[in-house]
């Protein structure tokens, strides 16, 4: 069983960021299931789609096998943002020698 957590982050004055977590009850670890990325206006629409994707995502892959498990929320989310920025610098690198 898991216990859903939402994390806010503002990136700046008009975009924010939902961080998606998981607590496994049984041993109180943490993972990020996944990141939505908000930008002003917000439509219903948008908010409507990410909780459906969120929802999919978790029927079909067990967490447990999809994420990293970590000891706080905090440390959950710093890897998560480390993660996707280092793959984010990697695509952005071999988009300029195209």
């Amino acid at each position: 069983m898991y216990r859903e957590l939402s994390i806010w982050k503002r990136i700046d004055a008009k975009r924010a960021v939902h961080f998606r977590c998981f607590e496994d009850v049984a041993s109180h670890l943490f993972c990020v299931q996944s990141a939505d990325f908000y930008a002003l206006p917000v439509t219903v629409d948008a908010r409507r789609e990410l909780d459906r994707q969120f929802i999919e995502l978790f029927i079909e892959v067990e967490p447990k096998k999809r994420s990293r498990w970590f000891a706080t929320v905090e440390q959950a989310v710093a890897a998560h943002e480390e993660e996707f920025s280092s793959m984010a610098r990697i695509i952005a690198e071999r988009e300029r020698k195209r």
